[in-house]
């Protein structure tokens, strides 16, 4: 189903949620350089406007997938991360803080899954134009470190162990 549009109200007479938060910081720098509407507009077609439970807000799914990557966390960890940060859930269009969780993280590979090729493509295309110069610079760094995972294989986890049978 189409998602739900965002509430826009002030949740205070006096001070609004964009009031309370750094306006130097780079994510609220950041989330007024990016067009949402593109997005809006690209994915809005791939929701059904009658049938399904309502889907979340598109701006919230994208703004998810782009802390993933500018913060390079997990699905798991995002959702986590937003429920405690207010310039996350600034980011992804809340007007006021919000306690609990945006979505489930598995929403999050459905949401990819919906969107495609073709829509990442547009979170890139989109992510280099805000970019501005640095876009056009033709040198590119690409880090290509390596993560190790947490495998024990068999022969690093037997080897104190083994010498110690040979030596009785």
């Amino acid at each position: 189903m189409v998602p739900k549009g965002k509430n826009q109200n002030q949740g205070s007479l006096f001070f609004s949620f964009s009031d309370t938060l750094n306006q130097k910081h780079p994510l609220y720098i950041l989330a007024s350089k990016i067009r949402w509407e593109v997005f809006e507009k690209a994915f809005a077609p791939l929701y059904s406007a009658d049938t399904g439970r309502p889907a979340k807000p598109i701006r919230l799914m994208v703004g998810l997938l782009l802390l993933k990557h500018i913060r390079n966390l997990s699905d798991e960890m995002v959702v986590e991360e937003w429920s405690e940060n207010s310039y996350f859930q600034y980011f992804t269009g809340e007007s006021s803080f919000v306690s609990g969780f945006p979505c489930e993280a598995s929403e999050l590979v459905h949401f990819r899954k919906r969107i495609g090729e073709s829509g990442a493509a547009l979170i890139l295309k989109e992510s280099i134009r805000i970019n501005g110069k640095d876009a056009e610079d033709p040198n590119v760094n690409i880090d290509t470190t390596v993560q190790e995972k947490n495998i024990t294989f068999p022969t690093d986890a037997k080897l104190n162990t083994f010498s110690l049978v040979l030596e009785n």
